[in-house]
């Protein structure tokens, strides 16, 4: 009896160290796309994956039925290229220059104002600190009501509100990191561009998928290889959103993923850190400066 009570004791001590040793293992995930790292803690930081998916062209979008007003708008583009005024504003926000703040007076139809439609969550294009306006487009937009004479009204607005808003002739211009496309000429007349861009893949700083990648055709397979479970964050209205879903315009085949609308790219990031989703793609400077500014956060 006691022989059987002791090898019964024996058992239950094994089945206990083996059961206890199996829920104490962790299975790696890979490519810890859950958002949590091999800790179980939200992932803190980001990445951009440094190829262009993308070639695109900004320009400004001119109310269509003032083209007196697109001539001006292109003649002083042309002279700030000339003078290098844009490079020297472009540097202010991609080297170590001092960005200058901008404020917008009050809209009144009795004076002569340019009224400018933005989207500012946009940085380093259109952003802003308390009630002035920064980035590469506000300080152009400051500089073009100079240079027409007129004093500067900015009204932030949604992204996919800007064009129609400059449509229905509630704004003059819009400036705010637009991408030249066919379906924006319904309410706008574009200026020339003044800015080449591209969007660019943001992923958590621990994700490893598209670290062999070498090309825009190497990321492209990736995604299309995604599940449809996979989730996509893009700002609403952009061309990452048309680069996502698919657009005929643009060529875009799309993929087999959720797209993920948010109002700015800093949004869809911080979710995809906090492992709502799981990659963001949108225009390449603001992604360098969301991932730049997450990341000296943490």
């Amino acid at each position: 009896m006691r022989k059987v009570l002791i090898l019964t004791i024996s058992m239950l001590m094994l089945c206990s160290f083996v059961f206890s040793g199996c829920n104490s293992e962790k299975i790696s995930t890979g490519n810890n796309n859950s958002g949590q790292n091999s800790s179980g803690q939200k992932a803190t930081g980001a990445k951009v994956i440094d190829i262009p998916l993308t070639e695109e062209e900004y320009a400004f979008g001119v109310d269509k039925n003032q083209p007196e007003l697109l001539a001006k708008v292109n003649e002083f583009i042309a002279k700030i290229k000339s003078d290098g005024t844009l490079e020297q504003i472009s540097n202010k926000y991609f080297s170590n220059g001092e960005p200058q703040a901008v404020s917008s007076a009050v809209e009144d139809s009795s004076k002569d104002q340019l009224v400018v439609a933005t989207n500012a969550a946009f940085e380093p294009f259109e952003y802003t600190k308390g009630d002035m306006y920064y980035g590469i487009d506000m300080e152009i937009a400051a500089l073009l009501a100079d240079y027409l004479g007129k004093e500067l009204v900015i009204k932030n607005m949604d992204f996919d509100a800007v064009c129609l808003s400059v449509g229905q002739g509630k704004a003059d211009i819009a400036m705010s990191g637009l991408t030249i496309k066919e379906d924006r000429k319904e309410y706008v007349t574009f200026t020339d561009k003044y800015y080449d861009a591209s969007q660019k893949l943001i992923v958590k700083a621990n994700d490893n998928t598209f670290d062999n990648c070498k090309t825009a055709a190497d990321v492209e397979a990736i995604l299309s290889e995604l599940s449809s479970d996979t989730k996509i964050g893009v700002q609403t209205g952009t061309t990452a959103q048309f680069y996502v879903e698919g657009d005929e315009d643009w060529g875009f085949e799309g993929y087999n993923v959720k797209c993920v609308g948010y109002k700015s790219g800093s949004l869809a990031v911080q979710d995809m850190l906090n492992g709502n989703i799981n990659f963001v793609i949108i225009d390449e400077a603001p992604a360098q400066s969301i991932v730049k500014a997450i990341n000296e956060l943490n």
